[in-house]
């Protein structure tokens, strides 16, 4: 089989498509050929050992895939060869096959594409974890969302208004604020790129909290941190929530002070450890995903798709933040 592996510290550019033996699934193991992997800002990480884990190499990158049971091993009874599934992984999915753990492995319905399935898992999964478990976000209450167009923003606008806030989405085109509006966004910040100097941090708190009304914003969800992190929170309500989902503008650094003024909490979300620690609160988390996009209630825009062979420029899309909702590649 083929698979795009890294096999030295480096930029998407240096993954190489490698032919391999196929895997044979252990006890507890599901085997799945790939119809489609979803692209996540950690694999842009994963290749250069900025993220979490650094797998031991040669190794493929694609945490969340979408395909089809080959076959099981020993132990396994929740699946059988022929059934259609999506599946959440630390690493491994941009291949034409590989072996997941069963506690892994979902039930994908008919009525959901392989690339929707690819698209849902990790992004909507880190929203959910995010929005219901950790910041317990209410009906009626305001929901700030910075790097609101891509995967993880969109998926977080979406799934808000499911939950009947009211959303500010913070993006940074038109183009990406058109696509927000489409997702749902009652209200759109267009910010700028940083850095920002003192003037720019405050005119831009000043935009936040304009958007957010007097009350400000009891839930902000940031994926993006670096010069956007302070002035957001200085648009949060008394005994808001500020939900630390990811880094793509740097590690920032929080004035506490506010925190103190606002009587806040600041929250971190890390869903791939949610997924090894509680994979019963996830498989409930995922069952109730994939109802509301069976239902309509959600439902990922997938803006690219790229072959196997093209992996790597999905990855560099999706880190030189062009990419407006989800890229996925189809091996």
């Amino acid at each position: 089989m083929k698979a795009l592996r890294s096999h030295s510290k480096g930029g998407p550019e240096t993954l190489t498509l490698d032919e391999i033996p196929d895997p044979v699934p252990g006890p507890g193991e599901v085997l799945i050929a790939v119809k489609a992997c979803g692209i996540n800002f950690p694999d842009t990480l994963i290749v250069e050992d900025l993220y979490q884990y650094k797998p031991e190499r040669p190794f493929s990158p694609g945490a969340e895939v979408a395909g089809v049971v080959e076959a099981v091993g020993a132990g396994v009874t929740g699946f059988r060869p022929g059934d259609r599934v999506a599946a959440l992984l630390s690493y491994g999915g941009l291949c034409e096959k590989l072996t997941a753990a069963e506690e892994r492995v979902f039930a994908l319905p008919d009525g959901i594409s392989f690339k929707t399935g690819a698209a849902l898992l990790l992004a909507y999964g880190t929203s959910l974890y995010a929005l219901k478990d950790r910041a317990q976000l209410q009906p009626g209450e305001t929901l700030l969302v910075l790097g609101a167009a891509g995967g993880t923003g969109l998926s977080a606008v979406e799934l808000g208004k499911a939950m009947g806030a009211r959303v500010v989405a913070a993006v940074s085109s038109e183009e990406k604020a058109t696509a927000v509006r489409l997702a749902g966004a009652d209200e759109v910040v267009i910010y700028g790129r940083p850095p920002f100097d003192k003037d720019q941090s405050r005119a831009l708190g000043a935009a936040f909290k304009s958007a957010c009304g007097p009350g400000g914003a009891q839930v902000i969800y940031d994926a993006v941190g670096g010069d956007y992190a302070e002035p957001a929170i200085r648009s949060i309500g008394w005994e808001g929530r500020y939900l630390v989902i990811g880094f793509t503008a740097g590690i920032p650094k929080l004035p506490l002070n506010l925190t103190l003024l606002k009587s806040c909490d600041v929250r971190g979300v890390f869903y791939g450890e949610f997924i090894a620690r509680e994979p019963a609160r996830n498989a409930a988390l995922i069952a109730e995903l994939l109802d509301m996009t069976a239902s309509g209630r959600i439902k990922p825009l997938i803006s690219q798709s790229f072959p196997l062979a093209r992996g790597g420029e999905a990855i560099a899309e999706l880190g030189e933040r062009r990419a407006i909702g989800k890229i996925v590649v189809t091996p």
